[in-house]
């Protein structure tokens, strides 16, 4: 039975620290819940674009993230609700350990502070490989330290043995927070990563789809699956009576603007394939709110942008995986750069940025920007705030908004004669370009938080 989004059962699977075992249950519980027949909306806490595709493959349903540092802790309940319409169960991964937020800003943009928000029970993923006692106490100090957080139960990952398994729940009996779970060590779970984490989705597909049912098959000999749904179904209400989040109306945003105009759509083409993954999907519903067709192509197979495009949008990814690919295909790269050269909006942020300079790692790109850009062994990791320096077709100067940089790459040079934004931290500088219609720039920022920039963005789609 379909509940109302604002009690849609939920649970948040939060751990101790990264490397617990977060994404092997919460993807693994997707889709143990989908194989019973429920509709389960996936959610991913903080900036990461990776997961959210193996919650989709889990699930049937689109991944979509909740980051209270570049939406606002305001936003974090609407995005839920909405993405969680006609579900019947959300399942919630967080991000690092329970409490790690947005650095030196305490709790903020933590899996705790969106397991408050959205008044959800945490299911507590514990990495029991090497220890058995202490476990109670891990677990005691988890469940204690924020009283605004209620610590449901426990999964015990990477258990030993039988006699390993019997040890920690001895342990944990006197603790008040019920074991959900045990789950062995188990090979064919993993995936495998590389420089910015676990491979995507879209470059493994049919991999990806054994990892996920291996997942699904762990979790459903491991866990209590009744169990963990009835404490999804206890949470109750979101607090707060919070709305769905809607991308708005393009008949509301312009209620001047004619019946004939209204129904010429510019279209918008925005990057996928293997190697443009990183994309959330409320940018996409934002564009088409403000009026836009949206098209999406894959700058490695496609020789053409689709058919009458006004306006591009070219997001993260691995394009320093594809390079070759990429510079092989010269009549796409020709018709990027045309539609840059012409004034046309293009709005491109980190592999997006990569894609519009002279080269990457010796190899043609589009040459829209005088830089090139080359891989180096320095990860360069953070959230940002942001400040546009001037006028741009994503943003109107003094427009203030949150980013994250996650690359390994470096542009040089690292700003245009008019760059994109003015960065506070972690020191001040400006970086990224804009040129004729461009806005290039390394940071990736989340467009619920300030729709304006997609109405902005379409509007020049028709009138450039």
């Amino acid at each position: 039975m379909v509940t109302s989004p604002s009690s849609v059962p939920r649970l948040v699977v939060a751990a101790p620290s990264s490397g617990s075992g977060k994404t092997t249950v919460a993807t693994g519980l997707m889709a143990a819940f989908a194989a019973r027949g429920l509709a389960v909306s996936p959610h991913k806490v903080g900036p990461d674009y990776i997961d959210p595709g193996y919650h989709a493959l889990a699930t049937g349903r689109t991944g979509r993230n909740l980051d209270a540092y570049l939406c606002g802790p305001e936003l974090i309940a609407p995005l839920f609700l909405h993405g969680a319409r006609g579900c019947d169960l959300a399942v919630v991964e967080g991000v690092m350990g329970l409490y790690d937020g947005a650095a030196g800003e305490g709790e903020l943009a933590s899996t705790a502070q969106v397991a408050k928000l959205l008044g959800a029970p945490v299911v507590l993923v514990v990495d029991a490989s090497a220890q058995s006692r202490s476990v109670a106490a891990l677990v005691h100090g988890f469940a204690s330290w924020d009283p605004g957080v209620r610590i449901g139960g426990v999964i015990l990952n990477k258990v030993g043995s039988d006699r390993h398994e019997a040890l920690l729940r001895e342990a944990l009996e006197s603790c008040g927070v019920p074991v959900l779970g045990a789950l062995r060590r188990a090979e064919p779970v993993n995936v495998p990563s590389r420089h910015l984490g676990l491979v995507p989705v879209a470059e493994r597909r049919a991999a990806a789809v054994d990892s996920v049912a291996a997942m699904a098959d762990l979790v459903v000999r491991g866990c209590d699956l009744g169990a963990l749904e009835a404490l999804a179904r206890g949470a109750g209400a979101v607090p707060g009576g919070a709305a769905p989040w809607t991308p708005g109306s393009p008949t509301h945003d312009h209620p001047s603007r004619s019946v004939e105009r209204r129904g010429s759509k510019p279209v918008v083409a925005i990057a996928g394939g293997e190697a443009f993954t990183f994309s959330y999907a409320e940018h996409a519903e934002l564009l088409a709110a403000a009026g836009a067709e949206v098209v999406t192509f894959d700058p490695v197979r496609d020789e053409r942008l689709p058919e009458g495009t006004r306006g591009l949008v070219i997001g993260g990814g691995f394009p320093e995986v594809y390079a070759g690919e990429l510079s092989a295909n010269e009549p796409l790269r020709k018709a990027v750069a045309d539609l840059a050269y012409s004034g046309a909006p293009v709005a491109a942020e980190c592999a997006g940025l990569l894609y519009l300079c002279r080269e990457l790692d010796g190899q043609p790109m589009c040459g829209v920007l005088d830089a090139t850009a080359r891989m180096t062994d320095r990860l360069t990791l953070g959230y940002r705030d942001a400040v546009a320096v001037g006028d741009s077709a994503l943003a109107a100067a003094g427009t203030r908004m949150r980013g994250h940089e996650f690359h390994r790459t470096v542009v040089e040079p690292g700003a245009g004669a008019a760059p994109a934004w003015g960065v506070r931290a972690p020191v001040r500088r400006v970086e990224g370009f804009v040129q004729h219609g461009v806005h290039a720039s390394y940071l990736h920022t989340h467009w619920a938080s300030e729709p304006g920039v997609a109405r902005r963005f379409v509007e020049r789609c028709r009138t450039s």
